[in-house]
């Protein structure tokens, strides 16, 4: 299984992106069975999770981008996406996407760099 996120860049304070993270090499029946998530990393900074699609539907949002940002997920695409709104100068960071499976193993995306310029 490969994740590959892609959609960052360099964006205006208060301008929007939308992530993307396309799991590969796994069957439609193992995508909708498996937590998908968004986390990030700004420099000197520990990596953080920012948003959960649970495979029950729930969703969960940290409460540092709750209002801003949006996850969902694809799942005939077998993609994921993060709708990022009103962004920040705080939100710099490189955005990785996670899939956690029902067997517990895991993979990441490569990262994508977001910046955002006050």
């Amino acid at each position: 299984v490969q994740l590959q996120a892609s959609g960052g860049g360099l964006v205006q304070a208060g301008g929007s992106l939308r992530l993307s993270c396309k799991v590969s090499r796994a069957i439609l029946s193992t995508f909708v069975t498996t937590d998908i998530s968004w986390h990030r990393q700004a420099p000197g900074k520990e990596r953080e999770l920012v948003a959960t699609s649970y495979s029950s539907g729930r969703t969960m949002i940290a409460e540092s981008v709750k209002g801003r940002f949006t996850i969902s997920r694809d799942n005939g695409k077998k993609t994921m996406y993060l709708s990022m709104n009103n962004l920040e100068p705080e939100d710099t960071a490189v955005y990785y996407c996670n899939a956690r499976f029902m067997s517990g193993a895991e993979s990441w995306g490569q990262g994508t760099q977001v910046t955002v310029s006050s």
